[in-house]
């Protein structure tokens, strides 16, 4: 059983200039389950990114690398997953979203993923 905080990292990319691609990996050396969702099929590391929006059991963090335009969309399947935590990373601020989050007793954080493991606040 893996003792990491199972992680949905969406906004996925496989490009390496992406922070996504980056926080995938990071999360991933750090031991954190990730299940990773974008734009299209492909793989980052031993990650598999998927698209669409399946069902995920016992959800520690969503990160999202997503402008708040293209998180709308997401909302119900991110609210549903029941995260502990929501990190908004630079760039996918999103008041809105945050709210909801709220309201349902998941944590809404204006942070950066890769920073966070980075100084071991993940």
């Amino acid at each position: 059983m893996a003792t990491g905080k199972k992680t949905v990292v969406l906004g996925a990319s496989d490009n390496p200039a992406r922070y996504s691609f980056l926080a995938i990996n990071k999360l991933r050396a750090h031991q954190h389950p990730v299940v990773a969702i974008g734009r299209k099929q492909t793989q980052v590391a031993d990650v598999p990114v998927v698209t669409g929006q399946s069902p995920v059991d016992d959800v520690d963090t969503v990160t999202l690398y997503l402008n708040p335009t293209h998180q709308k969309e997401y909302y119900d399947y991110i609210l549903s997953l029941n995260p502990r935590r929501i990190i908004f990373n630079p760039g996918a601020e999103n008041e809105e979203l945050a709210s909801l989050a709220k309201e349902k007793g998941i944590l809404p954080m204006e942070a950066c993923t890769l920073v966070l493991l980075s100084t071991g606040q993940f």
